[in-house]
């Protein structure tokens, strides 16, 4: 959500932000309705102060045995002026917040122009695409020849966009969501967190889900939402509170499955389990101070990162262009992570800043440590990361020419010693 005031200081800022990310000028209709609606609001006022002043009158009148009818009238008049102007006040207020949730955060001055992915910078690359010596298959060949990557099955169950594994493959999947955690809280200072899997209204709204990208979520009967990522519940765990400035930065990170509809997904990523309507993953969420939240953002890329570099991988940090950079996010940096089986790279996280934008939808704040200021948290979350994509990319990087898949030594704990996946 924006600050009304911001724009009002500053409207050619707020259009200049929208017109990046290929938005029309906002500001003229919005400070039209703010500055009707502050006049609205000015004569409701003063039509108060009146009718409080004939009130008054009328009681001293009535004291006094005078004749008090035409006060009286006036004040009747009055009553039916100021029920209008209410009203008219709330049609305004409801309009301009209407408009306000509908448009997406500003963006931080660094964001390159562009209106989507290839406008995108390569900020930095760990590693060079490896030549494997042989031709290397993509994940779902590799998956479905080993007979633990089940496409047919799961259409039959669920329809597209669904994958069962089995066996080893399912126990890998498994290991990389538990590795991740305890990297993320042994190394990075996250706190481990069990969040429910349904939200209510004010959650998705919270985080910039509703009402905008409603088709993206799926709903329940009871009105309910199935979370498309752990951000939302995991930042909306401080909506409507105050925290001490001695609390922040709050770290948390959760391993959820996640649901997500896939709108405008049509005819992408069809074969194989990139783009699923279920997946799980690690999210990292950071509740932060302002002056903190760009060091804050670094430290939750950097901790995406390390899974990446532990687990052997080829990746590269991207910046978001204008037109690729989320709604709620000033700044975005995507993790690419290169698939030998695609030859391309694929995004695997992405960590982004979103400043005060969610924390002004929840209303969440701080205390500053002298106790005089109360202000709005700023608000981070990345992946920390997608349990799914790295299956794949581990499966792609780790192939061996015949079809087996050595399991990066990170996780052959959890894998009880096993050092390769081989067919049966």
């Amino acid at each position: 959500m924006h600050d009304i005031r911001a724009i009002r200081n500053d409207p050619a800022a707020f259009d200049a932000s929208m017109t990046r990310r290929g938005l029309p000028a906002a500001s003229p209709d919005i400070l039209a309705r703010d500055q009707a609606r502050r006049g609205a609001q000015t004569a409701l006022q003063e039509k108060q102060a009146r009718r409080n002043a004939l009130s008054k009158e009328i009681g001293q009148g009535k004291r006094a045995g005078t004749d008090t009818s035409a006060a009286e009238a006036e004040a009747t008049a009055l009553r039916g002026e100021m029920e209008g102007l209410e009203s008219q006040a709330a049609v305004l207020d409801a309009g301009i917040k209407a408009i306000l949730e509908s448009l997406p955060n500003i963006l931080d001055a660094a964001v390159p122009d562009g209106p989507d992915e290839s406008s995108n910078v390569v900020l930095s690359q760990h590693g060079e695409p490896r030549d494997l010596g042989f031709e290397p298959k993509q994940h779902f060949e590799l998956g479905e020849a080993l007979g633990m990557m089940d496409f047919a099955t799961a259409a039959k169950l669920a329809g597209a966009r669904s994958t069962i594994l089995r066996g080893p493959l399912a126990r890998l999947e498994r290991a990389l969501g538990q590795f991740m955690l305890d990297v993320h809280t042994g190394q990075h200072g996250y706190e481990e967190t069990i969040v429910p899997s349904l939200v209510n209204q004010a959650t998705a709204y919270g985080t910039g889900n509703l009402p905008k990208f409603e088709e993206d979520l799926f709903k329940t009967t009871d009105g309910r939402y199935l979370i498309p990522t752990a951000e939302m519940p995991l930042t909306n765990m401080v909506a409507g509170d105050i925290v001490t400035e001695k609390q922040l930065p709050i770290r948390v990170t959760a391993l959820t499955d996640c649901f997500r509809g896939e709108a405008g997904s049509a005819g992408r990523d069809t074969r194989g389990m990139l783009r699923q309507h279920q997946f799980r993953k690690v999210e990292l969420v950071t509740i932060a101070h302002p002056d903190q939240s760009e060091a804050e953002h670094e430290h939750m890329t950097r901790s995406a990162e390390t899974v990446l570099r532990l687990l052997g991988l080829t990746f590269r940090r991207m910046l978001l262009a204008s037109g690729d950079t989320g709604f709620s996010a000033a700044r975005t940096h995507d993790l690419e992570v290169w698939l030998p089986g695609q030859q391309m790279w694929r995004e695997i996280s992405s960590c982004s800043n979103c400043r005060d934008f969610q924390a002004r939808r929840m209303n969440a704040r701080f205390r500053s440590a002298d106790g005089k200021t109360v202000a709005f948290v700023h608000t981070l979350n990345g992946s920390g990361v997608a349990v799914g994509r790295a299956l794949i990319a581990v499966m792609e990087n780790h192939q061996q020419a015949d079809g087996s898949i050595s399991i990066p030594e990170v996780l052959r704990p959890y894998m009880g010693g096993i050092e390769r996946i081989a067919a049966s």
